[in-house]
Parts: C-alpha cells; structure tokens; sequence
C-alpha cells in the first residue's frame, strides 16, 4: 500500500485517501504510521484492525494515536493502535541485540529479552524488517565474515572472528549471501569462474555477467574492463550455448518487455537491499511503485531514502527492475544508466500491458 504521505508526517496529516485504501485492504505494512478514527463510535484503529469497516464518512485520519486522543477518541480494545509503539520498540531492541551479539541468539532467547512468545515475536520482527531474526543474524554474520576476510591473513581466523563455531556454517552462509567461499571473497573473486558477454540492445550495449549459481552483474555501457574491475581475480570467459539463451533472455527484457521471467541470481547484499531487491521483482510488467511503497514491501515502512540507495545498488539491471520505482509524486527520479533509457523502459512495459 502507497506510503506516499509518511514522507513527510511531521508536517502534514496523512492523504487520506491513501489511508482509507490501507484500511480497506488491512495494509499491515501501514501500521505505525497513522491510525483511523471512526466518529460515529468515538474509537481508534490501526489500519489492519479485523474489525467491520465503518463507512467512508465517518472516518477521520490521524498521525498517531496521541492525536486522536487528543481529539477526543479512546484507542480500539481489539487492535490495541497504541501497541504498535511497543511493538517497534522491540524489533529495534532485537536489532541492537543481533548486531552486538557474539554468537546469534536463538529466538527463544531474543523473544524473551525483548518481553514477547517466540512464535508472536518471529511475525513481528519479520513484518517490521522483511525477514527472520535467523534470516537476519545469518546476514549479519556473514557480512562480518566478509569485513574479516578483508584484515585477516588466515581465513580459518577470520570464520572465527566472524562468530562461526565451525568452518561449514561460514561456508554455507558465504554461498548464500556473499555469492562465493570464504577464500574466494578475500581474494577478489579467485576461482569464481564468469561468463560474459556484451549484447546489442535498442537501448544499448548491455554487460551481462553470470557465475555457475546465477546472474551476478547486468548494466549498460558496462564492459569486460569494468567486470574486472569489480571481480578482480575472477576468471572472465566467454559465452557458451547455455549463456547464449540465458542472454538472449536478458536482452528481451529490454527490447521485448512484458513477460514476468524468473532467472537465477547470484548477488549479495544486507538483508534489507535483499528485501528491496525481492520486493522490486515482484512489480508486474507494466507497473509502477513509489519508493515509500518499496520500503513498507521490504518491511521497513520509513526508510524511504534507504530504499532509494538499495534501488542504486541494485547490480542486475532488468532481471531486478529498479527502473520500475517512481517518486511520491510520480516524477521519474533517479537511474543509474539514464532518465532517458528508464521513461523508454516504462513507455514500452505499459504499451506491453
């Protein structure tokens, strides 16, 4: 649901239009960010309140519950709006928890510091960050694991230092997130073996990069040197047949738009550029989100500008269609190969649809 009027809550009430179709559609990811005040029962809800819907009429839109307290409505018993207040508190207590922990918790543990049953705290801390507290640690960790590899000379010492109990673990987590092992991330790639090739495209030349697990780079005006220059020990080889099909699919993203293609990824990055990157992929062919929109997908309804930077990290143009986010008041925004190819991008999409 659009989170277009969070942007700027402090000094504006919420669209309420917008909040009327976050309380139509029980929008989870709304929660927090206002609450509905029905004047005919004198009664406050947060948006996903599974209570019956009043009628348009009587509702009013409020930022938060101290300003429908303040206009003389009592919070709802059944949705209990005020709790969410309590609820991110402990997510961000969890959060602190995770990044200061040596070792991860389990959930029992981090359910019970932060005052909550694992079972309800597992979907709390999933909505408020678009992932596990396990998906999460294992994330935090191995993003530790990579800073290790960079300043230690042994990588037994850096799994270690990283908090693995055992090298097996480390090298799982490193497949999953850092797209390499251990060994290969400290040196730049070593023994990652990618095929590549530049196709021609009606936008223009496309790199597109894929190791044995997946695509791991698609950009214009990119070239073997800048593949390079960003795997810098990696053995670079040419196409084979299987790449052949796999880029002919990639080109027709661009020049062929419209179809949803489910292609293998082998990307890394933080659990929440993750959570942007699977919530970009989920656009349909010839739609549009705004930023806010993006954020509240991956669970992190206020990190609009956070949202905007994963969207420019983004490292497989097309396969993840960042060109598919727009800002809150529909201008185009930003695009790392050009305003010009993102409104051709979209032109043709829509024509698709």
């Amino acid at each position: 649901m659009g989170m277009a009027m969070m942007e700027d809550r402090e000094t504006a009430m919420p669209d309420a239009d917008i909040c009327w179709a976050a309380f139509v559609a029980r929008d989870r990811g709304a929660d927090g960010h206002f609450v509905g005040a029905v004047h005919t029962t004198g009664i406050y809800c947060r948006p996903s309140c599974p209570a019956r819907r009043p009628a348009r009429e009587n509702m009013l839109f409020y930022s938060d519950g101290a300003a429908a307290q303040a206009a003389g409505y009592r919070a709802c018993l059944r949705c209990r709006p005020d709790g969410v207040a309590r609820d991110a508190e402990a997510v961000g207590r969890a959060l602190a928890l995770l990044d200061a922990a040596e070792a991860p918790p389990t959930l029992g543990q981090l359910a019970a510091k932060v005052g909550y049953a694992p079972d309800h705290f597992q979907r709390l801390f999933k909505r408020a960050v678009g992932t596990t507290p396990a998906a999460y640690a294992r994330t935090l960790r191995a993003q530790r694991l990579a800073a290790a590899l960079r300043g230690e000379d042994s990588v037994t010492a850096a799994i270690y230092e990283a908090g693995y109990g055992a090298p097996s673990r480390a090298y799982a987590d490193a497949a999953a997130h850092l797209g390499m092992t251990p060994s290969a991330w400290r040196a730049g790639g070593a023994g990652v073996m990618i095929r590549h090739a530049v196709v021609d495209t009606s936008l223009g030349p496309l790199l597109i990069a894929a190791t044995p697990r997946g695509l791991c780079r698609v950009a214009f005006d990119e070239d073997a040197d800048a593949l390079r220059a960003r795997f810098p020990h990696a053995e670079l080889i040419g196409p084979d047949a299987d790449f052949e099909r796999l880029a002919a699919t990639v080109r027709a993203l661009v020049d062929q738009p419209g179809e949803v293609v489910a292609l293998p990824v082998d990307t890394g990055g933080t659990a929440f550029q993750q959570a942007v990157w699977q919530a970009l992929r989920a656009i349909p062919p010839g739609e549009t989100r705004s930023y806010g929109e993006i954020a509240a997908a991956a669970g992190r309804p206020g990190a609009v500008r956070a949202a905007g930077s994963a969207c420019g990290a983004n490292p497989i143009a097309m396969v993840v269609p960042c060109h598919r986010v727009l800002r809150a008041d529909g201008a185009l925004g930003g695009y790392a190969y050009g305003t010009d190819r993102k409104q051709s991008l979209l032109a043709r999409e829509q024509k698709k649809d």
